[in-house]
């Protein structure tokens, strides 16, 4: 291995985001064109690059709306782009996806709707149900964010306080034929969990959301309570007829982005092992765990000789209990740091293939054999730091961050472990 150890490292994480960007995977998945109108509609981080792809490779006329986060959107021609905010919804989210469903009014079966979803699409898309205001939705959103829920369980809420997740933005786009083009950015790519499902069925009810509200014991605004208590936030059922014309095809998926970067390793005299791409769990606690395959990996050649390299995607979590901004890959960067305690011949990064690590505008850092030291030097305190949930601070300081800018992409987060 001639390349240097962050070098590479970085290329990996580049060939990762590459994979999922829509200009390459959006043309092969293209429904072919209809008689009647074709609508676009959709939401998330990389729905207006998805848009543009459209656009450039559609023979006939379109129209639609798209949301994306601030700082996300790029021009198009006939889709009309609206940016709102992510990961804690605002009201030009709210007023775009009201006008979503009303674009989508009094279609035909000769309609064609194409709806682009990727990862983000939770907070962009926030119409509240019945009796739920915006501000109920930013705090309950709020209080998901740090309560250590997975993303499963966050978007099982989002769904039945919503009036236009959980399949109801399909359902409003009936008798048209509906076909969802996702980028999935959760565990599992269950379409349901990208974007919280506006046009696919959901099987979970409103008791299970009830459910996940006590196990992290969310504070529900009353409006909110009684929506679910009630029932009445219950979601678009599979086998409603209204769905049965709706088709869903992913057109990039995390799994794609790690065998990208396995590919890269290869190249360089690496040997890649994919460990999955749903882990999940607290941060710190699949750190341990990350610390342990690569210490192995080191002394004993198991599960590959080095030089190796552990990939893994998937999207772990972090209760935050201290005053840091959190943000999960950096916590499992500095949980991996604490626990190979300077280590030789370790290296690692992880970050959000969307640029957005938490709520920072940081993608996620590096870890090398000497952070602790460099860190000890400026009497930085890495346990204390990460005691306190502040990731983003300590590899600041180190100069470690992964800055990327909006990726205009987003498979989830990204984990390299190097074993040189």
């Amino acid at each position: 291995m001639n390349t240097p150890p962050r070098e590479l490292l970085q290329a990996m994480f580049a060939a990762a985001v590459n994979a999922a960007q829509p200009e390459h995977c959006i043309p092969r998945f293209l429904p072919a064109p209809t008689k009647g109108r074709t609508i676009v509609i959709g939401a998330g981080k990389a729905s207006a690059a998805m848009a543009r792809a459209l656009e450039a490779h559609w023979p006939g006329e379109l129209e639609g709306l798209v949301v994306t986060r601030y700082g996300y959107a790029v021009p198009c021609e006939c889709i009309e782009i609206v940016e709102a905010a992510h990961p804690v919804p605002d009201a030009a989210g709210e007023a775009a996806a009201a006008r979503m469903l009303k674009r989508v009014e009094g279609l035909t079966a000769d309609d064609l709707v194409i709806c682009l979803i990727s990862g983000g699409g939770s907070a962009l898309l926030p119409l509240p149900g019945p009796g739920v205001s915006l501000a109920d939705k930013q705090a309950i959103n709020r209080a998901l964010l740090k309560s250590g829920a997975s993303i499963s369980e966050m978007n099982c809420v989002r769904r039945h306080l919503s009036a236009i997740k959980g399949g109801r933005l399909a359902a409003a786009c009936h008798p048209a034929r509906v076909v969802n083009l996702l980028i999935s950015d959760v565990p599992g790519d269950n379409p349901m969990d990208i974007a919280s499902g506006p046009t696919v069925a959901d099987p979970t009810t409103c008791a299970d959301a009830l459910a996940i509200v006590r196990r992290y014991a969310i504070d529900l605004p009353a409006g909110a309570r009684a929506l679910l208590e009630s029932g009445r936030g219950e979601t678009v059922k599979p086998g409603d007829a209204r769905l049965a014309g709706v088709e869903t095809r992913l057109v990039a998926t995390p799994w794609m982005a790690l065998e990208a970067a396995a590919e890269v390793a290869r190249a360089a005299g690496v040997t890649p092992v994919l460990l999955g791409d749903r882990l999940e769990g607290e941060a710190r606690e699949v750190a341990k765990v990350m610390a342990g395959i690569a210490l192995q990996a080191r002394q004993y050649g198991h599960p590959a000789p080095p030089p190796c390299v552990l990939l893994s995607g998937g999207e772990t979590t972090v209760t935050v209990r201290g005053s840091g901004r959190g943000g999960r890959n950096v916590e499992f960067l500095l949980a991996l740091a604490a626990a190979l305690d300077g280590a030789p011949g370790i290296h690692a990064v992880a970050g959000d293939t969307d640029g957005v690590d938490g709520q920072e505008e940081i993608a996620g850092a590096f870890v090398g054999p000497d952070t602790l030291a460099r860190a000890w030097a400026q009497g930085i305190r890495p346990r204390e730091r990460l005691d306190d949930n502040d990731g983003h601070g300590f590899f600041e300081a180190l100069g470690d961050s992964l800055v990327t800018g909006p990726t205009l992409t987003n498979v989830n987060d990204f984990r390299a472990v190097l074993v040189v």
